[in-house]
């Protein structure tokens, strides 16, 4: 039997295949196998899912945007450029997008104008552009009407993401946020705004026992639930039991900083509120 080739595969099955790649082999390797592969990587469809990675790459000791510049020789582009480009290669059609450290009002603009498909949005963590980039979150949210999923790298400007989200957002499901503050502002907002919502992932937050019974008690559908090494309350039975009927409910290593407050928000509130 004769073997069959790459390049001789049906344009619409390579067009798959290629969908499934990562970033930095779509845009520095995958062109130069062949024409068929060129043509092919060239398909919306081929980017619609973007994962911009942050790493150094140990190999080369460079950032991708840095491979990318010294592979096709550019000398001058910036992160918005690149970010840019990239997105423009889906053609509208981009339903899954994780931004790279570095990213600006401008790219979140320009993110809400090109990618009305959007499904799921992650933003980085650890960044100090994070705060200003956020303040400016809350006016877009209402172009990602399909939005399903976001991650953020802060809880900045919470309740008014999250209360636009409610307004625009029909379909969401699933919020992330990374060092996040939850208070009983925050919570109540949870539960107002989203209490059909599935997964809430709020690992290392800074949130009492209060604020975490407000959202246990209000967003009956959570499935997941991850309060992992969080500070405010502790992983002990008592948490455990506040939750029976979520499936996955992660709380290890999570711990109160301040036991004088214990009537507050320790077991004594647990049982106001479960057991009247």
């Amino acid at each position: 039997m004769e073997e069959r080739k790459w390049e001789d595969l049906e344009f619409d099955c390579l067009v798959n295949v290629l969908g499934r790649v990562d970033m930095e082999s779509l845009l520095l390797y995958v062109p130069f196998v062949c024409k068929s592969w060129y043509k092919a990587s060239l398909n919306p469809s081929c980017w619609k899912h973007l994962v911009f990675p942050t790493d150094v790459d140990p190999e080369w000791d460079l950032t991708l945007i840095e491979k990318f510049k010294v592979w096709y020789d550019i000398h001058k582009c910036s992160l918005y450029s690149f970010i840019k480009f990239v997105v423009g290669l889906s053609h509208g059609n981009c339903t899954g997008l994780s931004l790279p450290d570095g990213f600006s009002e401008e790219v979140l603009k320009y993110i809400a104008d090109e990618c009305p498909a959007l499904i799921s949005l992650s933003l980085p963590v650890d960044h100090f552009q994070t705060s200003e980039s956020l303040s400016i979150l809350p006016t877009l949210i209402g172009k990602w009407e399909h939005l399903e999923n976001l991650r953020l790298g802060s809880s900045d400007n919470l309740v008014d993401i999250i209360t636009q989200i409610s307004l625009a957002c029909s379909k969401f499901s699933s919020l992330g946020v990374s060092i996040a503050t939850i208070g009983e502002k925050e919570a109540s907002t949870i539960v107002t705004c989203l209490p059909n919502i599935k997964s809430l992932i709020l690992r290392g937050a800074r949130m009492d026992l209060k604020s975490l019974v407000i959202i246990l008690h209000g967003c009956r559908n959570l499935v997941h639930l991850d309060v992992r090494n969080c500070t405010g309350f502790n992983s002990d039975e008592w948490v455990l039991e506040l939750a029976p009927n979520i499936k996955t409910f992660m709380c290890e290593g999570s711990m109160r900083a301040d036991y004088d407050d214990y009537d507050v928000h320790g077991h004594h509130y647990f049982y106001e509120c479960f057991d009247g």
